[in-house]
């Protein structure tokens, strides 16, 4: 007999049960529900709705079973569907009948939703930490390489060249961003919803804020219904995921680039790098390219979640046991490729002299010449028609605007003078953009001073968030 099944009279198909259990993904939520459920237990006895005694022993035996899922001993069962239903089945074998008594006040609709909130947010500092690693091994890179100049692209397309330390910091500023919301969403996952019961809380006099507390929750959710049936928090998290999973893939595919013969900008170190089974001189970027790939298996589990959400009326529904598979997926998913990305970066050559003779045979100056001949008094659209030209005279000669004698050039311009050259080098037209955010060597580290003050605070925000959960451990 199911510890549900006092009003059924057959027991449970059995294709029911391997249909509709979850415990073979759930499982993962044990240390959560005892967690949980020893805070729950403890609040049972504060409010004098089980005694003191009752509270030792099952606390005790849910120690035990936790000891028993730990070594392997215990067996997790189809039988009894999830790990609520398992937990509470081992502890009664374990004490016997008063062990019954844990689930008074509670129901499996608010204890799943806290288990999930407990692991998410064990999660939310787990990601965090890695993403400011990544940051740090970003960083690294920058300061190692700050006055390396590189080609600059728009539409995959030469464009104007940065400072490669300055190509570097913008992902570290939106893996900053990142951190920040996964920041934002801890306020709205670390919300207990224990005591809500199965949609209209419980009759029993309980401590709702006492088991808050105990578990390191900033309050309760507000509104019972909305406690068992809000899964905004999964979905927030999941978006938050993909958006990470989009910014590690983008610069997968810079690395993807950057590592070919046609770039040869970088190459990764052999640690992440595979080789080809048939030919002997491959070296393949797999690791960025698998990053770049599963990115859209997080895309997945946000669309998944998202769609399994839309149609539900209040509150909880079968329908809801699918919010747990890809949320799983998605963290190890993410944990996975931002544990590889951090070493993978720290470890990468830089070839600063391929980038600059990149930068050197291109017109990625073409614009300096333009503002160069505003400077010297022409309107810029007549400069850009005349640079044009320019740049099409030295594509006929097979040159570079660098390459051009002071008389060639100045038959385009007369008011071209000798300074020209100077004003056209590399290190010239990176210094040029001397603006806040810019590319120009002070203004980068402007930048690395401002990525640092955001990784001490993103160190103490951990620290808070730490201590709030200390109570687990």
């Amino acid at each position: 007999m199911k510890l549900w099944g006092g009003r059924f009279t057959k027991p449970t198909n059995q294709l029911v049960d391997e249909y509709t259990a979850s415990i073979q993904f759930d499982k993962k939520l044990a240390a959560y529900d005892i967690k949980g459920s020893i805070a729950h237990v403890a609040m049972l006895a504060k409010c004098e709705i089980i005694s003191e005694d009752d509270a030792n022993e099952i606390t005790a035996g849910l120690k035990a079973v936790m000891e028993k899922i730990n070594n392997g001993e215990a067996v997790l069962s189809e039988e009894h569907e999830d790990i609520h239903m398992n937990v509470e089945k081992l502890l009664i074998d374990e004490i016997g009948p008063v062990g019954g008594k844990l689930h008074t006040g509670r129901s499996r609709n608010d204890q799943v939703a806290l288990d999930m909130r407990l692991y998410l947010r064990d999660a939310l500092m787990d990601i965090s930490q890695l993403v400011a690693n990544l940051q740090e091994a970003l960083l690294k890179q920058v300061k190692e390489n700050k006055e390396t100049v590189l080609p600059g692209y728009t539409h995959l397309q030469r464009a104007q060249p940065v400072l490669f330390a300055h190509h570097m910091l913008a992902y570290v500023f939106m893996l900053q961003r990142d951190v920040e919301r996964l920041g934002g969403s801890w306020k709205r996952v670390n919300k207990s919803p224990l005591g809500a019961g199965a949609l209209a809380g419980t009759t029993f006099a309980v401590d709702r804020q006492f088991v808050a507390d105990e578990l390191g929750f900033d309050g309760i959710c507000e509104n019972s219904l909305d406690a068992v049936s809000d899964r905004d928090f999964v979905v927030e998290f999941l978006g938050n995921a993909a958006l990470i999973s989009t910014h590690l893939s983008r610069l997968c595919e810079e690395l993807v680039q950057w590592s070919s013969a046609e770039f040869n900008f970088i190459e990764l170190d052999d640690a992440f790098c595979t080789g080809s089974s048939m030919m002997p001189q491959k070296k393949n970027p797999d690791v960025a390219e698998l990053v770049r790939g599963k990115t859209g298996r997080v895309y997945g589990n946000l669309i998944g979640m998202l769609t399994t959400l839309k149609g539900l009326p209040l509150a909880y529904n079968k329908d809801m046991q699918e919010d747990k598979e890809g949320m799983f997926d998605t963290v190890e998913t993410l944990k996975g490729a931002l544990a590889l990305f951090a070493p993978m970066m720290e470890t990468m050559d830089v070839k600063q002299k391929n980038m600059y003779e990149a930068v050197r045979n291109d017109f990625s100056n073409a614009t300096d010449l333009a503002d160069y001949l505003v400077g010297k008094g022409m309107a810029f659209r007549e400069s850009h028609a005349v640079v044009g030209e320019i740049v099409l005279h030295c594509i006929q000669k097979n040159k570079y605007l660098l390459d051009m004698t002071l008389q060639e050039i100045k038959g385009f311009s007369s008011i071209i003078e000798e300074d020209v050259f100077a004003y056209l080098t590399p290190e010239a037209v990176v210094n040029a953009r001397n603006i806040a955010g810019g590319t120009a060597l002070n203004r980068v580290e402007e930048q690395i001073t401002i990525a640092e003050t955001n990784l001490t605070e993103t160190e103490h925000r951990l620290a808070r968030w730490a201590k709030k959960i200390e109570p687990l451990t």
